[in-house]
């Protein structure tokens, strides 16, 4: 027997109905509603200081008041903060440039002790499914899964279909495929490319056991663009958006976090969105 606020428990269900592990404590920091909003800022690795994120900090802290849950950027840009952000921060763990020789090989470039000892509320990392160096990236994969159920801490996946075997990345079948191996490695998240209408992504969706977010992709042309598909994405089951370029590139990136946020939390419509976002 076990006494906790007055309340006396058997060692079993019936107490653990009452626990908060560590991993529900992060989840909710990183998460609003079961739900994410979240800028990506790791590309200073891959591609250096691009447009939009040649000040990562100033991004942060200009968009955190804007309806986001969560930043996802690497160790140091934790390190070097200035100010503590108020919201959820995920710390990515892999890494490859551009410049080198194996761009689509991922490495894992911290720990998931180190993104606890930094604060972070979850960790993530990049793999490449259909490259040449997958099976490396899916050891990896298998470690820091491992790691993170060990310290309770929510782990993000991000899936992508790219390498010399992938013909079209946005292949139903192959992105399903591609998502449902971060699932059976561990993840506790799935980040992935959407697949370009809800009836096809739909598939990819239902064949994967634990929630997706989408991976925003390029620059889009219009800010229709990327609310047509969010909206698509959040109508057949998807969590959220972890969204790049489509929001630090943005002519008013705050706006955009607005617009999304309207969306992924009220279930607004692109039209009603788009009203959040300055015409200007």
């Amino acid at each position: 027997m076990k006494v906790i606020f007055g309340h006396t428990f058997k060692w079993d269900a019936d107490f653990l109905m009452y626990m908060v592990f560590g991993k529900e404590i992060r989840l909710s920091r990183i998460l609003r509603n079961g739900k994410m909003l979240c800028i990506p800022m790791d590309h200073g690795i891959s591609n250096g200081p691009i447009q939009g994120i040649e000040n990562v900090h100033s991004m942060i802290y200009q968009c955190e008041n804007a309806g986001l849950t969560s930043v996802l950027v690497n160790k140091g840009i934790v390190k070097s903060m200035t100010k503590p952000t108020t919201v959820g921060i995920i710390v990515h763990v892999s890494g490859s440039t551009s410049l080198g020789p194996a761009p689509n090989k991922k490495v894992v470039t911290g720990t998931v002790s180190e993104a606890i000892r930094l604060g972070a509320d979850g960790v993530s990392v990049h793999i490449n499914i259909g490259a040449k160096e997958e099976p490396e990236m899916l050891i990896k994969l298998g470690q820091v899964a491992e790691q993170c159920d060990e310290w309770h801490m929510p782990f993000i996946a991000m899936m992508y279909p790219r390498g010399e075997n992938i013909k079209n990345p946005h292949d139903p079948e192959i992105v399903a495929h591609t998502a449902r191996v971060g699932a059976e490695i561990g993840a506790d998240i799935v980040k992935t490319v959407y697949t370009g209408d809800p009836d096809s992504f739909k598939r990819v969706i239902k064949g994967c056991p634990v929630p997706i977010v989408i991976a925003g992709g390029p620059k889009a042309k219009t800010d229709e663009e990327v609310l047509e598909m969010t909206y698509g994405a959040m109508e057949v089951g998807s969590i959220g958006v972890t969204f790049g370029r489509n929001i630090f590139q943005h002519r008013n990136p705050p706006d955009m976090c607005r617009a999304l946020a309207k969306v992924i939390f009220e279930k607004a419509s692109v039209k009603e969105a788009l009203c959040e976002i300055d015409k200007k």
